[in-house]
């Protein structure tokens, strides 16, 4: 202690100022060794000679700050390296001292804590969509590489909150907004509880100042009227517990006020009707006792029913645990109660912080710590192709993860956010189960993959060694690592397949100049992918088969001919043969749905490859103008699977004509996709599209359907 006081001395003697770091040794001091506190005087004194002519906003020392984070951070009980990077945390940013100076003095781990706060701190959040999204993406790899980077961003954004009253006002409400729309989730996502109540009490107060006077002033009448009856439920508690033997801590809370008006504005509720404004939280000795006070508690009040939780057995999505029961209290007022052990509580509050001088000694990794680990490496998995729209959802929704609890068949549990389907259940489970799903059982029963879950389901997901991802699947999943490696295995097949269509187009094209693939001379080949600015010949296939490239005109420059002799002489190509159902560069006209049997033409579409329309479509006038698009195509011999096509039927009006039409259909053995139903006066249009093979297959649909009562005429449609 005496080191410490002369340390603290000699500080004192060389900051002028009163700045709180003789308070901050204080704290340190208390659960740190002793050898550590001169290295984080050091760089104490290093911040303060580099920031020694700057001052706040405030008119303050600009090193009071630093120290302040510092502060908060030593509250949190981090190790020294933290405490370190605090205080020098801006150095780099707003001094001459640069990043290969503090690692020479302070050593690798501090220079890359103090880099990465200093990259963040260079981010603005703003309107702009894509540059929010560019900055979160940098924030992801900044804590990627250190967790505790974005701890002392979240301190330091603690301590700007506490001093904002000196920035102008419309500064004021941007930070407030960032605070409240993205370091406050942060906080909340890695379980630091007691920051990221302080960032959602500054922010609101500071975005919404009336409506949180309002609001506190309401709370504030409330808990006047409320506190004698909590004093006597309190007294009746504490006297329970003593009979049974239990020493337990039993404190009073208070609802965030954040989250009271949050909860308002998503139920449409008034103040008065959440029930779970005021509580007390019991800390026990262990876990055992846990339940044990639960079961005294439920003994001295009636449990409201449905409002009992267990985070203890199947803790949330942050590491958080406790108890929670909602009691009639006094005279039916509705009382929350929260049962937790101390090292639950203490996580509860710092989450992925707790213990970290600990894990610092002793080279470990806590629990909190690695649920965080997983959810950034799930978000910057995020494909960044992605749009930054889509990108920023599926943030929003991993910040936000209003979870839900599903069972492995095993027994194992998974935590999803709210929302999620049993594809992001499969990809959960691991990637390759993912890429292989065809379907999924909820407790034993099939459900379509995309059926959303809901607590407390088994799930069990059933795979195929030849299956791949759906595209549709993007449409429904929310997780990110869901998301992303659908996103991926689909580019992959796509470009695949891109690949072999443009290959098999370009060999078509070839034909008529009695030219091969393989008889190109290299010399004139890389004339062409020169003058056609393309790498190789698997970008050039690609961009064929993803119809950026016509496949005559490559052909042409290939032959050394003229464009018009090329056209001219592609015409006598043979056509390509289609007859897959589905495909990701070749596609079937939503406009004029062909089936085999119908006369069809092609035409290259930028993106989507081939296009098959039926050769009376209406929508090909618009291509008439661009000859070098058009593929001849032909019908396979014998097309595979079935082809969506549409019909109407137009039938009286009468109850159960509808059932008896769609059992028609059912019947010919022919899938319903979509069925709408037009009434007019005494009669009714039913527009069904349906799977057929082909034109052979939906003439036997129409005539057994032209054979039901009440039927007056069917059509297919056309477009």
């Amino acid at each position: 202690m005496d080191e410490t006081a002369a340390l603290k001395r000699t500080t004192a003697s060389r900051a002028a100022r009163a700045d709180g770091f003789s308070e901050l040794v204080d704290q340190i001091a208390g659960y740190l060794p002793a050898a550590e506190i001169p290295e984080i005087a050091a760089a104490y004194l290093h911040a303060a000679e580099s920031h020694k002519d700057q001052t706040r906003r405030s008119g303050d020392p600009y090193i009071t700050h630093p120290v302040a984070v510092a502060k908060i951070l030593a509250d949190l009980r981090l190790d020294s390296s933290t405490i370190k990077a605090a205080l020098l945390h801006d150095v780099v940013e707003d001094t001459l001292t640069t990043v290969e100076e503090v690692q020479s003095k302070f050593g690798d781990d501090v220079a890359l804590l103090v880099d990465g706060v200093s990259k963040l701190d260079k981010m603005t959040f703003d309107s702009a969509i894509d540059a929010q999204a560019a900055s979160f993406r940098k924030m992801l790899l900044a804590m990627a590489k250190d967790l505790r980077v974005i701890l002392v961003k979240l301190a330091d954004r603690a301590h700007n909150m506490r001093t904002i009253d000196a920035m102008p006002a419309d500064r004021r409400r941007k930070i407030a907004r960032e605070t409240l729309d993205i370091y406050a989730p942060i906080a909340n996502r890695l379980g630091m509880y007691s920051l990221k109540v302080e960032l959602e009490e500054l922010g609101f107060k500071t975005k919404y100042p009336m409506r949180y006077q309002v609001l506190s002033r309401q709370l504030r009448k409330l808990a006047g009227g409320q506190k004698y009856s909590f004093k006597r439920i309190e007294t009746r508690l504490v006297k329970a517990l003593k009979q049974h033997g239990i020493e337990a801590r039993v404190l009073s809370r208070q609802k965030n006020l954040y989250s009271i008006y949050k909860k308002m504005r998503r139920k449409r509720v008034h103040l008065a009707e959440i029930v779970d404004l005021f509580g007390m939280r019991v800390i026990v000795r262990d876990l055992d006792q846990c339940y044990r006070v639960l079961g005294i508690v439920h003994q001295l009040f009636k449990p409201m029913p449905g409002r009992f939780k267990d985070y203890i057995a199947i803790p949330r999505i942050n590491g958080y645990q406790s108890l929670h029961t909602t009691l009639f209290g006094l005279k039916g007022v509705p009382l929350e109660i929260q049962i937790r052990t101390e090292e639950m509580d203490r996580v509860a509050e710092q989450g992925i912080a707790a213990n970290w001088h600990y894990k610092a000694a002793e080279k470990t990794t806590n629990a909190p710590e690695e649920r965080a680990r997983q959810w950034l490496t799930g978000l910057i998995d995020v494909d960044t192709s992605a749009d930054s729209e889509e990108f920023l959802e599926t943030v929003r929704v991993d910040l936000f993860p209003d979870t839900v609890y599903v069972f492995t068949p095993k027994g194992d549990i998974l935590r999803l956010p709210r929302g999620a389907t049993t594809v992001d259940f499969a990809y959960a489970v691991h990637t390759d189960v993912g890429n292989r799903c065809v379907s999924a059982k909820i407790n034993r029963r099939h459900v379509p993959l995309k059926t959303v879950l809901s607590s407390g389901e088994t799930v069990e997901i059933l795979t195929a060694r030849d299956a791949r991802p759906d595209p549709s699947w993007v449409e429904y999943v929310v997780t990110a690592k869901a998301r992303n490696a659908v996103r991926s295995t689909l580019k992959k097949l796509k470009k695949d397949e891109a690949q072999r269509l443009g290959q098999r187009l370009l060999s078509q094209s070839l034909r008529p100049y009695s030219i091969s693939p393989m008889m190109f001379h290299r010399a004139k080949l890389d004339k062409v992918l020169l003058d056609l600015e393309v790498p190789d010949m698997n970008t050039l296939h690609e961009r064929i088969g993803l119809g950026e490239l016509p496949a005559s005109l490559v052909a042409s420059q290939v032959a050394d001919v003229a464009a018009d002799e090329a056209q001219t002489r592609s015409d006598s190509r043979k056509p390509l043969a289609v007859g897959d159902s589905h495909g990701m560069v070749l596609s079937y006209g939503r406009c004029c749905l062909p089936i085999p049997g119908d006369d069809i033409v092609g035409f290259m579409s930028v993106g989507r490859g081939i296009v098959i329309h039926r050769a009376e479509c209406g929508n090909l006038a618009e291509f008439r103008n661009h000859p070098s698009k058009w593929v001849p195509v032909s019908w396979k011999n014998r097309a595979k699977d079935q082809f969506l096509t549409e019909i109407q039927v137009r039938t009286m009006d009468r109850v159960g004509v509808l059932a008896e039409v769609a059992g028609t259909i059912s019947s010919m053995q022919s899938n319903i996709d979509f069925v709408r139903v037009d009434t007019e006066s005494d009669a009714a249009v039913q527009t069904f599209r349906l799977r057929v093979r082909d034109r052979g297959h939906l003439a036997q649909v129409i005539r057994a359907l032209r054979g039901v009562p009440g039927v007056v005429k069917v059509t297919r449609t056309t477009h």
